[in-house]
């Protein structure tokens, strides 16, 4: 921040001006403890207890239909209907096509039922495979548990909770080759819930990808960002390292990338919070010129007291800085760090405030007169200033405490 010059003699005198325009109840303040106007806590500048709480979030048990009806319960198809679905899949009453699995396994099947749950099926058994008189078609390269569960499902959609997450990567696949939608979207929607561990994500991730399921690749990307060190020493990271180092290029920029934006954002708050803070003193200078606050303020004010609450947040700091302002012998000679801060602030004022004339800040004409002199690189320096403060104010929203009426 630009800062006056702490040698002129016109400061100095303007500094003295600055004193006689307050009264001041004086109280003892030690030097070490004159508080940094610009490191008081911002608290948003929101009164907490004006903002209405969010409504809680909904209950799956309680989630219902417009029929009343729960939704998590309801399903189209009755329960005694999908039972003798699965019972016909698993007596294999009236099966014409074998599916033979990975170890020589076979599943006795219905050709029709398996054309119309999935096309591609329905293609291959347009031309199955005859042995003995008997037509078979092979589905290889997944264990043959998988292939019954995935059968199954075709039937009446049925399937065992623990089987399901001992394969759910094997029938992801299945259900991608063989254009079986709702399978795949359960098993997305599983794996995006939690079945997601450190140690399959990779091999999910890689399968996401060629089965078209970009919601649960970005998902995986995510969770090997937050936390590379401990998968990538999974087996499943070792075989990707080896088959697709590609792969292991992109999410390890990705990481990097990660931090960076992380920080970035840090580096962002951190500076919004400092603009915050400078738009408090602001707001606190103000109110101690025009209003008066507790134990200092305008001649013609009556003081509130010590013990009077204060909704300004940076009003105590500015208030002992004020204080101090007023009765330092080395205000201007040796610059006085307090006082060249106060000099800031006073300037700051200055150059947001429109009615000069008018305004009950000390020394606010002054600056302004000031500005003529001053160089273009300063100048430019102050309009940036400016320009985050405004918007630091224009960024804190309708329930900050000025605009919610308490100030």
């Amino acid at each position: 921040m630009a800062s006056p010059d702490l040698d002129s003699p016109a400061l100095s005198a303007a500094g003295e001006q600055f004193g006689g325009c307050f009264t001041v109840c004086i109280e003892e303040v030690n030097s070490a403890k004159i508080l940094d106007v610009l490191e008081v806590p911002t608290g948003s500048v929101s009164c907490n207890q004006n903002v209405p709480k969010p409504p809680p979030f909904p209950d799956k048990k309680m989630t219902t239909s417009r029929n009343g009806t729960r939704i998590s319960d309801s399903c189209s198809v009755p329960k005694d209907i999908k039972d003798a679905w699965d019972k016909l899949f698993k007596e294999g009453y009236g099966a014409d096509v074998y599916i033979v699995t990975h170890g020589g396994s076979y599943i006795p099947a219905h050709s029709w039922v398996l054309s119309h749950a999935s096309p591609v099926l329905g293609n291959i058994l347009q031309q199955p495979k005859v042995k003995n008189g008997i037509k078979y078609i092979k589905i290889l390269g997944v264990p043959s548990e998988a292939v019954y569960m995935f059968v199954r499902f075709l039937y009446s959609s049925c399937y065992e909770e623990e089987e399901m997450k001992k394969f759910v990567l094997h029938l992801l696949v299945l259900s991608h080759s063989y254009s079986v939608p709702a399978m795949k979207r359960l098993c997305v929607h599983l794996l995006e819930q939690g079945w997601l561990t450190k140690d399959n994500v990779i091999d999910a991730l890689q399968l996401a990808r060629r089965c078209d399921a970009p919601r649960l690749s970005l998902i995986c990307v995510r969770m090997v960002v937050k936390d590379l060190k401990s998968i990538s020493s999974t087996e499943g990271w070792k075989v990707m390292k080896r088959a697709n180092p590609a792969l292991e290029q992109e999410l390890v920029e990705s990481v990097v990338e990660a931090d960076s934006r992380k920080q970035e954002k840090s580096r962002k708050m951190e500076e919004r919070k400092m603009y915050l803070q400078l738009h408090e003193a602001m707001e606190a200078l103000l109110h101690i010129c025009r209003d008066g606050c507790r134990t200092i303020g305008p001649r013609d004010k009556v003081l509130k007291g010590s013990q009077v609450a204060c909704n300004f947040p940076a009003c105590k700091g500015l208030e002992i800085l004020v204080r101090h302002f007023s009765n330092c012998k080395t205000r201007v000679p040796g610059g006085c760090v307090h006082c060249k801060r106060m000099w800031q602030l006073l300037e700051l004022h200055s150059r947001m405030c429109y009615e000069p004339e008018s305004c009950k800040v000390p020394l606010c004409r002054h600056f302004k007169e000031k500005m003529q002199q001053q160089t273009k690189k300063d100048e430019a320096k102050w309009k940036l200033l400016v320009s985050k403060v405004i918007a630091a104010k224009n960024a804190l929203g309708p329930f900050s405490a000025r605009r919610v009426g308490l100030l």
